[in-house]
């Protein structure tokens, strides 16, 4: 009986220096798991996939990506990582629509609880049906101003980036345009095509292949550069007019983010693989074939993008009376 004791004894004591030994060793020394708040195939997916792949060979372990969808505004996704030890192991990838979820009600935290790290995004522009008889932004807003409030626009649902954007194009030009909502960019493009609305605001990944299927025809960026798609020259809309810049650009930043109270060492061994792959030719190649422009802003730099992006949201929601909480009262500056 003391035998069998002993070994008791001697295997609990094996058993728990090997439980101090994985407490000790370096992170990472197990997989890594990325949940998404958005669905499969979107484009925060789309990103994630891309960047954990180019990630791995730069870790000692593997990323696997899962998602985590609904809630409100990617809620249910990041309170499940919120509920996950803060050890650097369940990361969360997330996009810039992800900082209403406080004040639409789906969580009760600031965006500062994360420590971000921003992939990218691809940026807005104003296009119009095949057939319009609007050539160029400038007919747009002429006619806009000439009659406000009766020129039908898509931009995705209130308060999404593309939203915004078209609020900051009338601020801007000093045009009003007649909103209409839609559960997202493909059916409020699909309306454009269809002739339900007069133009459309989404991004140029979204809209690339109805641009060069001959099915949208750009007017202008909501960035101060151009761009370059189907053969043509996209103007921006900051050349065409004076003082857009205290309005634009807001940028959509698609990434991901660990815990802010995780540990210096976590965050640093993040950020390494993260600026390694970010400076992979692949990423470059993947970015130029599906129209993003490259941020790899990580930390206080990424987070000073989604305050200004909070902020801005949160204080536009308030205005359209679609918030659930007072951007004030989660200690949200307005912009």
């Amino acid at each position: 009986m003391k035998l069998h004791l002993g070994k008791i004894a001697a295997t609990a004591a094996l058993v728990a220096g090997m439980g101090t030994a994985a407490i000790a060793q370096d992170y990472p020394y197990r997989d890594i798991t990325t949940a998404v708040v958005w669905g499969a195939g979107g484009g925060t997916d789309s990103i994630n996939r891309m960047i954990m792949a180019e990630m791995e060979p730069h870790l000692p372990v593997s990323i696997n990506v899962i998602n985590q969808t609904g809630g409100v505004a990617g809620s249910n996704g990041m309170v499940y990582v919120m509920n996950q030890p803060d050890d650097g192991y369940t990361l969360v990838g997330l996009s810039e629509s992800n900082v209403t979820a406080a004040v639409q009600g789906g969580w009760d935290q600031r965006f500062d609880y994360w420590f971000p790290f921003i992939v990218g995004g691809s940026p807005d522009l104003i296009s119009v049906p095949a057939d319009s008889p609007y050539e160029t932004l400038a007919d747009l807003v002429d006619a806009a101003q000439a009659a406000p409030g009766t020129i039908p626009a898509a931009a995705s649902g209130a308060g999404s980036i593309h939203h915004l954007n078209l609020l900051a194009i009338q601020n801007g030009a000093d045009a009003e345009f007649l909103f209409v909502p839609y559960q997202g960019s493909a059916p409020g493009q699909e309306a454009a095509i269809a002739g339900e609305v007069a133009l459309v605001v989404t991004s140029l990944a979204e809209q690339a292949p109805l641009i060069e299927g001959g099915q949208l025809r750009p007017l202008a960026m909501l960035t101060p550069e151009s761009a370059d798609i189907a053969g043509m020259t996209v103007p921006s809309a900051f050349d065409i007019y004076d003082g857009l810049d205290a309005h634009l650009p807001l940028s959509q930043a698609i990434g991901f983010a660990v815990h802010n109270s995780a540990s210096d060492d976590v965050k640093e061994v993040l950020v390494a693989a993260f600026e390694a792959a970010m400076a992979s030719d692949t990423v470059a190649e993947w970015a130029e074939a599906n129209n993003y422009v490259l941020s790899g802003a990580s930390g206080e730099e990424a987070s000073a993008i989604f305050t200004r992006l909070e902020s801005t949201f949160a204080y536009t929601l308030q205005e359209l009376g679609a918030t659930e909480v007072d951007p004030a009262s989660l200690g949200i500056e307005a912009p």
